[in-house]
């Protein structure tokens, strides 16, 4: 008997090696990934440059910064100025009241937000077409600067948190971003919830909302970017410096009408340090929060827009 009459009829063949699917690597594809390649570093080299200068400036002596010879690299390294900086009680004030009116205000517009977006989701809700005519034409015509002051004003809501957050509670692009994803999502659910018992409340808080964290992280991001950054509101309405966000205290570093009166003495003292260091200071540390917490929001980010964005 032979060997290969020994082996058992039953053996299996062997399966074909399947072919991967996907884009075939022409010479025309794999010129525009490299095209791509090279145009998204040249974006990412232009965004990250006045960043990374601000931070070098930061850390370098007076003389090199008059001097024009920093860019990439500090010259002098130093850390007085972020010692004078920090040492500065008004910097920290302003900085705990931006904290404060970020989340207060970004906790607000959420809830107004969400609730709003998913209301607007609803087709069969009778006037619908009027509340997304109403929502759209505040994106085209406001109501003015002197208006807004004397409503603001009248309200009694100046040297307030609510000056800040109220105003500006909803932003009409995020409504409609989170009213398409809210019509993204299958009646199902809702309908089911239904026959259980939930009415509409339950629905949105034990259905709607655990299936939408992707949407409501990216509002959050844009909320807290938009009322962090933000300056202008609390410029006109606050009126007392104890009050004033970090914003305010770098505005006035820039338009060279600082009241920070512990940095200016010590800088009078000690004759070391530039109001462009100064500066390049206060951006830094006003900037760091949003850097460091946009890395955790950021797979939310693209995931909550391309979901809001891109329906069927």
């Amino acid at each position: 008997m032979t060997v290969e009459a020994a082996k058992p009829a039953t053996e299996p063949a062997p399966t074909p090696r399947r072919r991967r699917r996907g884009i075939q690597q022409t010479r025309g594809y794999r010129v525009f990934q490299v095209v791509n390649a090279i145009i998204l570093t040249a974006v990412v080299l232009v965004t990250l440059y006045p960043f990374v200068n601000i931070v070098a400036r930061s850390m370098s002596h007076e003389a090199y910064i008059i001097a024009g010879q920093v860019n990439l690299v500090p010259r002098g390294f130093t850390l007085d100025t972020y010692e004078l900086v920090l040492s500065d009680s008004m910097f920290w004030t302003n900085y705990r009241n931006t904290v404060f009116y970020t989340v207060t205000a970004t906790l607000i517009s959420i809830v107004m937000t969400t609730c709003y977006a998913y209301v607007l989701s609803k087709k069969h809700l009778k006037g619908r077409s009027a509340l997304i005519g109403i929502a759209v034409f505040t994106m085209f015509f406001t109501g003015g600067l002197i208006p807004n002051y004397v409503l603001v004003t009248s309200l009694g809501l100046k040297n307030s948190v609510w000056a800040i957050a109220l105003p500006n509670a909803i932003n009409v692009f995020n409504l409609l971003v989170m009213k398409a994803f809210f019509e993204s999502l299958p009646n199902d659910l809702e309908e089911a919830a239904a026959v259980d018992g939930l009415n509409t409340y339950g629905i949105l808080w034990r259905i709607v909302l655990p299936l939408s964290k992707a949407i409501v992280a990216t509002m959050v991001l844009f909320y807290a970017v938009a009322f962090w950054n933000s300056w202008f509101a609390a410029f006109l309405y606050l009126d007392r410096q104890e009050l004033w966000p970090v914003t305010i205290y770098l505005r006035n570093l820039i338009a060279g009408a600082t009241g920070a009166e512990n940095i200016g003495a010590i800088s009078e003292a000690n004759e070391v340090q530039a109001e462009a260091t100064l500066k390049a200071v206060t951006i830094v540390l006003t900037t760091l929060p949003i850097l460091l917490v946009y890395p955790f929001v950021q797979r939310y980010f693209v995931r909550g827009i391309m979901l809001g964005a891109v329906k069927g």
